[in-house]
This record gives structure tokens, C-alpha cells and sequence, in this order.
């Protein structure tokens, strides 16, 4: 069995798709996976499964949430091995004057097309860092996310793919979780 992390985009925010984390686990049990854990109330799940396709198991996810709810979710799902990659490969980390509190991470769920990606590097803000490397968006807002112009829906517009965002914490958290 292999370990996954799947994170869920737009869930419990704002009162809107409401899904309470000990219904998510049973949904996903229902599935016949293994030692699922959720994470904060947001849609970070660590799970195991037999199946080593991350496509397949992300539209497991949100066929029964849609199901079950009515609703659409979108749902990636990467392997614990990406996360570990992601975390070894941050390029701001590499400052030791960064601050670990105002780092982030975008998921973004498809590879966006070149020309796109190449657009994005003009819309950059003051103060705000980001770093592209295929299917991440490196984060670092010294002033903060809440300020951020760039941000999730700003990704998702100008790379036209959907995308989630995670702060750091929940990023080192998560892949912790993959190894107990």
C-alpha cells in the first residue's frame, strides 16, 4: 500500500461546502482505503491505498463527495514522496532570513500551458515572491497572504487550472503525518 495525501479545494470555507471531518474519514473508508487521517477542517487527508494512480484516486474523491453531498469538490492527490520533494525543494527556504510563517504553497491540479506560465512572472507584485515549478507555485509574502494579491484565485485565472493553497505549516504537517 502506498501512503497519499489528498487535498480538497474549497471546502468549510465561509460556511459554504460543509463537510465535518469525521463524516469525510467514514465517506473515504467506504472506499476501502486504509489509515485515513484528516488534518484542521480545511480538506487535508493522508491516506493508503493499493491503487498507485493519484488521478484515479482524486476522482474516487470527489465522485462520492458529489455523491454524498451533491456537491463538486475538487480533490488532488499526490503521492507522500511529492511532498517530501516539495518541502526539500522550496527555493525560499534556502534564506535564512525567511520567515517560515509567511511561506505557502499552490497546489495547482493540471500543468498549465507555457504561454500562460510565462504571463504569470509580469503579474507579480511588490513584495510578493513566487516561484513556478511545473505544477507548484512556490509562495513567499513577507507582508503576508491576507494581503497578497496573488494569491489561490489569482493563480487559477491567469493559469486557467484550478488550484488550492496551503500554508507552510500544513505542508511539513502533512507530509509528518505520511510517516507514522
Amino acid at each position: 500500500m502506498k501512503t497519499y495525501v489528498a487535498l480538497l479545494r474549497g471546502i468549510n470555507v465561509g460556511g459554504y461546502k460543509k463537510i465535518r471531518m469525521a463524516d469525510l474519514k467514514a465517506h473515504l473508508e467506504e472506499l476501502g482505503w486504509e489509515g485515513i487521517q484528516t488534518y484542521i477542517q480545511s480538506g487535508n487527508i493522508i491516506f493508503r491505498s493499493t491503487d498507485d494512480n493519484p488521478g484515479h484516486l482524486a476522482q474516487a474523491i470527489k465522485q462520492k463527495l458529489q455523491d454524498k453531498y451533491g456537491f463538486e469538490v475538487p480533490a488532488l492527490v499526490l503521492a507522500s514522496r511529492k511532498l517530501m520533494d516539495i518541502i526539500i525543494n522550496n527555493p525560499f527556504t534556502r534564506d535564512p532570513g525567511t520567515a517560515a510563517n509567511r511561506l505557502y504553497v499552490t497546489f495547482l491540479f493540471n500543468t498549465p500551458r507555457e504561454d500562460l506560465s510565462v504571463k504569470l512572472q509580469a503579474l507579480k507584485e511588490y513584495n510578493e515572491n513566487f516561484i513556478q515549478d511545473d505544477k507548484i507555485i512556490f509562495l513567499y509574502y513577507p507582508d503576508g497572504y491576507a494581503r497578497a494579491v496573488m494569491g489561490n484565485n489569482a493563480f487559477e485565472q491567469a493559469l486557467k487550472v484550478e488550484a488550492t493553497t496551503r500554508n507552510w505549516k500544513t505542508v511539513n504537517k502533512l507530509y509528518e503525518m505520511t510517516q507514522s
